[in-house]
C-alpha cells in the first residue's frame, strides 16, 4: 500500500507534470472507483490543473475554476491501486473489465484545443477493489480527509504533539501508529519500520510509553517518515514501488537476516496482513505468537 513517503513523491511528480495542463477527458473504466457523482468526473475536462498535495495518503490534485468554481480530484490508492503516469497513452479507448484499468486522465496539448497523448492511468491489481476517485468542490467534503489526525512531518507536529496523542490511550503502539485518525499518512509497513528503529515491541500500550519511550518513538518516526521521503524524492512513478522495498529494514522481509543485529526477522499473521519485526532488537529476544492464535507468548 502506498505510504506517506509514496504518496509525498507522488505528489511531487505530478506537480511537476500537471500544474498549469488541461485536461482533455477523463474517462473512468470501471465505475466502482468513483465515490463521487456530483459533479461528475467529466466537470473536470478544459479545466487546467493549479496544483498537488497530499492529505495523509491522499492525493489531491486541484482545477481551476469553472462556472461552479474550482474542483479536486481527490484519490486514494488504498491497498492495490498505483498511478502509472503515460507519455502516450492507447490511442484506443479502454474497454471496461478487462485488466486493472480503473481510470484513465489524458492532457490537452499546450494549445487546449487537441489531445496531447500524455496523462496518467489509475490502475488496481487483486479482487479487494478499494481504490478510490472523488470530485469535490472542497477536499475536506472527502470522509477520509475530514477524519485524519495531524500529519506527522508538519513542522507544528513535535514531541509533545505525539506525547498527547499517546497519553491515556489502552491501544497497541503498532495499530495506534496506523490510526489515520490519529497519525495520518502511516500504514503496515512504515509503523514495522518506525517500531523497529525505535526498538519497541508492535505490542507495547501507548499508554505505558515512559517519558524516555516517547521521545525515542518521536526520534524514530520522524527520522524514518524523512528518510523514506527523501529516497522517494525525484523518483518517477513507476519506480515508487522498488525503491520503497529497498530501504525497507524488516517490513515483507521475515525469514531474513536483521540488518541490525543479525537475529532472523519474525512475522506475525492477521486476516488480511502480517507485521514484521526483530525479537533481539524488539521483544527482548521472545517471539510473538502470532495473532490467528489470539494469545501473545510472555
Amino acid at each position: 500500500m502506498p505510504e506517506l513517503p509514496e504518496v509525498e513523491a507522488l505528489s511531487g511528480f505530478l506537480e511537476e507534470r500537471l500544474t498549469g495542463r488541461s485536461v482533455w477527458r477523463v474517462l473512468p473504466v470501471a465505475v466502482n472507483v468513483l465515490k463521487t457523482y456530483d459533479p461528475p468526473v467529466q466537470a473536470l475536462e478544459g479545466r487546467a490543473f493549479t496544483g498537488v498535495r497530499r492529505w495523509g495518503k491522499f492525493l489531491d490534485l486541484a482545477a481551476d475554476g469553472g462556472p461552479e468554481g474550482g474542483l479536486h480530484l481527490v484519490v486514494h490508492l488504498a491497498r492495490a491501486g498505483w498511478l502509472r503516469w503515460q507519455d502516450a497513452l492507447p490511442a484506443a479507448p479502454p474497454r471496461p473489465g478487462k485488466g486493472p484499468l480503473a481510470l484513465r486522465l489524458e492532457l490537452a496539448d499546450a494549445s487546449g484545443g487537441a489531445a496531447s497523448g500524455e496523462g496518467f492511468d489509475l490502475t488496481e491489481a487483486g479482487t479487494q477493489k478499494r481504490l478510490a476517485v472523488h470530485v469535490v468542490g472542497d477536499p475536506r467534503q472527502v470522509p477520509g480527509i475530514a477524519r485524519l489526525g495531524p500529519d506527522p512531518l508538519a513542522p507544528e507536529f513535535d514531541r509533545e504533539a505525539l506525547a498527547a496523542l499517546l497519553g491515556g490511550r489502552r491501544q497497541q503502539i503498532k495499530g495506534l501508529l496506523r490510526d489515520q485518525s490519529v497519525v495520518s499518512g502511516i500504514g503496515n509497513a512504515y509503523s514495522d519500520e518506525i517500531l523497529h528503529a525505535a526498538r519497541m515491541s508492535p505490542f507495547k500500550l501507548a499508554a505505558d510509553l515512559s517519558e524516555e519511550e516517547v521521545d525515542t518513538l518521536y526520534a524514530a518516526l520522524r527520522d524514518t517518515l524523512a528518510d523514506a521521503v527523501e529516497r522517494a524524492r525525484g523518483v518517477s512513478a513507476s519506480e515508487l514501488k522498488a525503491g520503497k522495498r529497498l530501504g525497507l529494514r524488516v517490513h515483507g522481509r521475515a525469514g531474513e537476516a536483521c540488518p541490525v543485529c543479525g537475529d532472523t526477522v519474525r512475522s506475525v499473521s492477521f486476516r488480511d496482513a502480517a507485521l514484521e519485526y526483530c525479537p533481539t532488537c524488539q521483544t527482548g529476544g521472545r517471539p510473538l505468537a502470532d495473532r490467528r492464535m489470539s494469545r501473545l507468548l510472555k
